[in-house]
């Protein structure tokens, strides 16, 4: 039987597409939602630009047809209805006529009353709370959603082997695993069982019969391979943690080898820091320099309320966002963490030198359309902020010999159209996972850096 799917504004505003998501089934848009996409048209905004899109999917759908009438969308059977009926449909007499969230509900219950199978599709969890009210079928709009945050890919896993293998893999650096030799731990069964891996993960590999002999190492998609660049101390930095050995081991390899880098986790966990000391050593330790360009983007949602217009260059507009890559470079180049004043001013004036100089570059995230980027390295911060279309946009900007690398924590989003699902991160995340280009690692909340209250924090809240 074929259901009827009422599609709020929102859901079109956030994927223009999803008028094909439907499969056989009528997809309804009540004659409201136009008049609502044509309030966000002129907008030079990402919401904007997805008015315009889905403007011109009608536009070209009505060329074959009466919408009103309903127009096919694909082969399945599928058919898109204009719905300016029901006017007359009872609603409770205390909800105001005039809202444009109220009209597209009583689309919904005219169409129910009428037999049909109806299910509003929503992103907006108070419009799905008043249809139920209306005794109304309401769902959320998980085309473009990724897994639960707790099931998302982390880029790691424990394994367990015997001493032997263990002493075996030790004995030097070409020495591998056979992933058929290690085992997982199954939480729900209480026993070790055999493991399936994905390529380019990283596996800390413990003993089963001592418990502090343990390993490193990667899956390159047919064995488990040691980790190059352990040793390393990109800039004079040293990883602190299991978690930071990864990160570094991802981020140190070349743009041919892993062009994207997708570092997730919770704050205090060095993203930021590591990716900027290894950017900064590939540009000023090695010679010829690797990338010719440090450039970082980020998209504009904030922590706490907008404070207004901005004057100046885009530099000087996007400089109040950058705030925190300074204090991660500041800490970089403080070196003996001298407390004297002199070299306290001394640290800041090279920090202002690197942007300066254009040694570092900051844009925004919306000027990226469109570039094709030759030897940068890229890091795009708080990507958590970012659409699933934001996040497909940059990654496609990368020409030879560039390097991508996306930081954010899916747990702590600003941007109110956004949650641990649906955002940019954990949806490039889980599309790129097994990709033999893509690098990832999930920072652990125990590998928090900080002061040991950011740790504590980190932990309990």
């Amino acid at each position: 039987m074929k259901k009827y799917y009422v599609i709020d504004t929102n859901v079109l505003l956030h994927s223009p597409n999803a008028l094909y998501a439907f499969s056989e089934h009528n997809v309804v848009i009540p004659e409201v939602v136009i008049e609502e996409l044509d309030r966000f048209k002129k907008e030079s905004t990402e919401r904007g630009a997805n008015s315009r899109h889905i403007s011109r999917i009608i536009d070209r759908l009505r060329l074959q047809g009466n919408l009103l009438e309903g127009v096919s969308l694909n082969d399945n059977g599928g058919i898109l209805i204009l719905e300016a009926n029901h006017t007359a449909t009872q609603m409770p007499s205390h909800w105001d006529k005039s809202n444009a969230d109220n009209r597209i509900l009583q689309v919904c219950k005219g169409l129910a009353e009428s037999g049909n199978q109806t299910i509003l599709v929503s992103r907006d969890t108070n419009m799905r709370v008043k249809a139920s009210i209306l005794n109304i079928q309401a769902e959320d709009f998980r085309n473009d959603k990724v897994s639960s945050i707790d099931q998302q890919y982390t880029g790691r896993v424990v394994a367990y082997t015997s001493s032997d293998i263990i002493n075996d893999f030790h004995k030097d650096d070409a020495q591998t695993i056979d992933p058929a030799n290690l085992y997982i731990f199954d939480e729900s069964a209480s026993v070790l069982t055999s493991a399936t891996f994905v390529t380019n993960q990283f596996l800390l590999i413990k003993s089963t019969d001592k418990e502090r002999h343990t390993a490193l190492g990667r899956f390159d998609g047919k064995k488990i391979v040691h980790l190059r660049y352990q040793k390393t101390n990109p800039f004079g930095v040293t990883p602190k943690n299991v978690g930071q050995i990864f990160m570094q081991e991802c981020l140190m390899m070349n743009s041919t080898e892993a062009p994207l880098v997708i570092l997730k986790g919770i704050s205090g966990t060095a993203k930021t820091f590591y990716s900027l000391a290894v950017g900064l050593h590939n540009y000023m330790d090695c010679q010829p320099k690797v990338y010719q360009h440090i450039l970082i983007c980020r998209p504009n949602a904030m922590l706490d309320e907008g404070i207004g217009f901005l004057p100046g260059t885009e530099a000087e507009k996007i400089e109040p966002y950058m705030r925190a890559i300074k204090d991660n470079l500041f800490t970089l180049m403080s070196g003996s963490n001298s407390t004297e004043e002199k070299d306290v001013l001394q640290t800041e004036d090279t920090v202002n030198m690197l942007f300066e100089k254009r040694i570092i570059q900051t844009e925004a995230l919306a000027y990226q359309r469109g570039r094709s980027l030759q030897k940068y390295w890229v890091i795009f911060d708080e990507m958590q902020n970012s659409t699933p279309r934001q996040a497909k946009a940059v990654l496609t900007r990368p020409g030879l010999g560039t390097k991508i690398i996306l930081l954010g924590d899916p747990a702590q989003i600003d941007n109110p159209l956004l949650d641990s699902q649906s955002n940019g991160l954990s949806y490039a995340s889980e599309k790129m996972m097994g990709s033999k280009l893509c690098f990832q690692v999930t920072m652990l909340p125990e590998e928090c850096e900080r002061s040991p209250l950011a740790a504590e924090a980190a932990m309990r809240l």
